[in-house]
């Protein structure tokens, strides 16, 4: 499995943090950046995930900003990409496991590296359920090719 991997400055130090979790779970990673804590714009980060997972060189993308909200509504709007922010483990097993997210977003300023490392484990630990899901997943789908018609 691949990742793609991207912090802002907010979320600069856990990523590196998360590097570790990474390597312990065998998820190889790219890391699209930022390479430090200086100020930079978080929809460019986010995108750089987005469309990498879009168009199939990943396997999904992580993301870390300081809530994590900023950077799960910029990847949303890559077409095929489905961010969920995840607080805790049961909030990443169930975006995967029913809204097959295939973007992780984490809040480095509101959720500690511990809780962090435990919310990555129940993501990769977890996989789509499909069944009733499907159809749900299906008409997110659905959405895109609407929106991309108009």
């Amino acid at each position: 499995m691949k990742i793609a991997l991207a912090a802002d400055h907010a979320g600069y130090d856990e990523k590196e943090h998360i590097k570790a979790t990474l390597h312990e779970l065998g998820v190889d990673f790219e890391d699209f950046g930022t390479v430090s804590t200086e100020s930079v714009d978080y929809p460019d980060y986010a995108k750089k995930v987005g469309e990498a997972v879009a168009k199939g060189e990943v396997d999904s993308g992580l993301l870390v900003c300081g809530s994590g909200t900023g950077m799960a509504i910029a990847a949303n709007k890559v077409p095929g990409v489905r961010a969920a922010v995840a607080w805790n483990e049961e909030i990443a097993r169930l975006a995967r496991e029913h809204n097959n997210a295939n973007v992780l977003s984490l809040a480095a300023r509101y959720t500690s590296p511990e809780e962090n490392e435990k919310i990555i484990r129940a993501w990769f630990g977890a996989s789509f359920e499909a069944g009733r899901h499907q159809r749900r997943v299906d008409k997110i789908s659905e959405i895109e090719q609407e929106e991309r018609s108009k």
